[in-house]
């Protein structure tokens, strides 16, 4: 079958702007999108079949791979998922939807004194009784009844209860992708500086990443991570000083869970945090998404990665979430990650690859992920905020467009904070 010359256009354009080396995924390292204004134009007509023959094979070849690796993406998401499960099913199972929540426990919102006694007689039992300080929700922790699968209880418990939110407390994992040592030391190139009140939640950062101040909502808390000292370190290089960092994993394997980020965001929201930065990803839960309108409301602008588990993968969340600034990441030629994931909406793309930040020892590190572009665009937003701007407005206005013209599902509406996370 003879191939439209639209199609062959194409091809020979993507292989002219894609280096050799960088197409197959080499040495494991994930290809990039290159942008739409990087490909030659006005293409010869008449390309002989000696010409065209070799160079539609290598875009089957290159397509093909491109496909695979996605879908490896994609399996390896759930494959780290069982092996998390099963390496800590004492305090680890998986909720209705097959995701990971914390094992045996529940959580309800809305529930009338009369339905907590009705729960009760079905054999649940109640934890405790929480007030999310600074969002104005109460979150009531259950027990589920002994024996009984944390996925079978939920749905029982919400067909017994349905005036009721019922959730499990499920899971959010860091969006990092990977971290290695730098050849030499790195200073980051710093931008100016704003007073703005930033918050993070995340790992801890080390002591070696200046903060105006910690708290812990996990078991062991406080314990630095390698990733939230990475965070923490490109938000000082973007310009935010006034960081509030809030430990949602600490040394808990059940870390990082819906219910220790409503927390944080209530302690952020009353430490008067502007703008609040997550680089974690997960399914969607009535507990984190009340608690994120809660932190909106409270007038903090919340800005989340879409993580690294490639296009197959389900929307993330808090990225996909109503209003939230969701945050993909470029190489350093500015071609999206082939590893980014996807939100149901996206807004900016940052650097994400070959930047660099600090490790909980303080020691410099090559860093690739969607993580590492978020604290970039949240820290581009407290600095429009500290000159009185509106941060839309002055984010849209920075923002470099690539792809498509206008906004796209790939880079949303265009990469700020250029050459951020950089050496000097």
């Amino acid at each position: 079958m003879t191939r439209p010359f639209s199609l062959i256009a194409t091809a020979f354009a993507f292989l002219l702007a894609v280096p050799a080396g960088a197409q197959m995924g080499l040495g494991g390292v994930q290809v990039g999108v290159p942008p739409v204004q990087e490909l030659p134009q006005n293409l010869p007509q008449n390309l002989p079949g000696s010409v065209l023959d070799p160079l539609l094979d290598r875009t089957d070849r290159l397509t093909d791979s491109l496909a695979r690796e996605v879908q490896e993406l994609a399996e390896d998401r759930v494959r780290r998922i069982d092996r998390l499960v099963r390496r800590n099913s004492d305090i680890i199972e998986r909720d209705v939807r097959g995701e990971p929540a914390r094992r045996g426990e529940l959580l309800l919102m809305d529930a009338s004194p009369a339905a907590i006694l009705l729960a009760e007689t079905r054999g649940y039992r109640v934890l405790g009784r929480e007030e999310v300080e600074g969002l104005d929700m109460e979150v009531i922790r259950i027990a589920v009844p002994q024996g009984v699968d944390l996925g079978d209880a939920e749905a029982d418990l919400s067909a017994l209860l349905p005036e009721a939110t019922v959730s499990a407390d499920n899971l959010y994992f860091r969006s990092g992708g990977s971290a290695l040592p730098a050849s030499a030391p790195a200073t980051p190139v710093r931008r100016q500086g704003t007073n703005t009140p930033v918050g993070m939640i995340d790992g801890a950062p080390g002591r070696s990443v200046p903060i105006t101040a910690l708290r812990g909502f996990a078991r062991g808390a406080g314990e630095p991570s390698d990733h939230g000292s990475a965070v923490a370190s490109l938000l000082r290089s973007a310009g935010a000083s006034r960081i509030y960092a809030a430990d949602v994993y600490g040394t808990d394997g059940a870390g990082g869970n819906a219910l220790a980020i409503a927390r944080a965001l209530g302690w952020l929201a009353q430490q008067e945090a502007r703008v609040i930065t997550i680089s974690l990803v997960g399914p969607d839960n009535p507990i984190l998404s009340r608690a994120i309108a809660a932190a909106q409301a409270s007038g903090a602008v919340v800005v989340a990665a879409v993580g690294n588990d490639g296009p197959a993968a389900p929307p993330a969340y808090p990225a996909s979430y109503r209003g939230v600034v969701a945050v993909t990441a470029v190489d350093r030629r500015e071609r999206a990650l082939i590893e980014a994931g996807r939100a149901l909406h996206l807004d900016y793309a940052a650097p994400g690859a070959d930047i660099f930040g600090l490790d909980r020892r303080g020691r410099s590190q090559r860093l690739r992920g969607t993580s590492y572009a978020t604290p970039l665009v949240a820290a581009r937003i407290a600095a429009a905020l500290a000159g009185g701007r509106d941060w839309r407005r002055s984010l849209d206005a920075e923002a470099h467009d690539l792809g498509p013209r206008g906004a796209d599902d790939t880079y949303g509406r265009g990469l700020v904070c250029r050459g951020c996370g950089a050496r000097r």
